[in-house]
């Protein structure tokens, strides 16, 4: 699914309440929350706060370690389709 942007949604207020007019394949009754942008790069891009942000850079120098090391290498593509195989 691609990201929304602002600039081509279309949008209405109904009862207070924000409408989109946008195709989605989402389930009926799926929770989506929508954080503008600003806000999103404002904080770094995600909401990781900064223990969990040192522990992603450890994860991914241990991974860059593995692999120059000469671990073997799993396409991402394939393992999310794997997954999402799996999940169903």
């Amino acid at each position: 699914m691609q990201p929304l942007k602002a600039d081509s949604v279309n949008a209405v207020v109904k009862n207070g309440r924000l409408m989109l007019d946008e195709p989605t394949d989402l389930p009926e009754g799926q929770v989506v929350e929508l954080v503008p942008l600003d806000e999103v790069l404002a904080r770094g891009g995600d909401y990781l706060d900064d223990e969990e942000r040192a522990e992603l850079h450890r994860e991914l120098e241990e991974s860059i370690a593995e692999v120059e090391a000469g671990a073997e290498l799993i396409d991402a593509e394939d393992l999310l389709a794997e997954l999402r195989a799996n999940a169903g």
